[in-house]
């Protein structure tokens, strides 16, 4: 098997793993009900014993995971950033906060492989805000009645 052809069959993994329900459910909570608006609402939901938890450290860590793959030369940079979004969608809630998270959990390099990726993305922090507005629209969405 070629080299490109291993970098797509490791990319359609990472791709069916996020298929897996408990995988899809902390997607759904961290894109639709996650909706951090400081590093202190972060330490609160990385430190919680709840649901939220879990999700959101199974969403973090699974990108750091992947970035990391990428950054250290297990998988083709340029193909996983044609292949996928995601990654900069998830860094993109906590960007504005993160070194002060880091700070506050005493973990000075929490995130950073998926951090490290997402700045290589051209055009990065027009594509952050505009996910932001995203995501903003989709919080809000989520917090009408009909949505529950």
């Amino acid at each position: 098997m070629s080299e490109k052809h291993q970098d797509v069959a490791l990319i359609l993994k990472l791709y069916e793993l996020r298929r897996e329900e408990g995988l899809r459910r902390a997607r759904r909570w961290y894109f639709t009900e996650f909706n951090p608006q400081s590093a202190g609402d972060v330490v609160k939901i990385f430190g919680s014993g709840h649901d939220g938890s879990a999700h959101y450290r199974m969403i973090t860590s699974y990108w750091d995971m992947a970035s990391s793959f990428v950054n250290n030369g297990g998988i083709d940079e340029k193909m996983f950033m044609d292949a996928n979004g995601e990654h900069i969608a998830v860094f993109c809630k906590l960007e504005p906060f993160i070194d002060e998270v880091r700070e506050t959990v005493g973990m000075p390099d929490y995130l950073r492989q998926l951090q490290t990726l997402v700045m290589k993305t051209p055009n990065v922090n027009e594509r952050l805000d505009r996910l932001r507005g995203v995501f903003l629209r989709w919080w809000k969405l989520a917090q009408e009645p009909a949505a529950n």
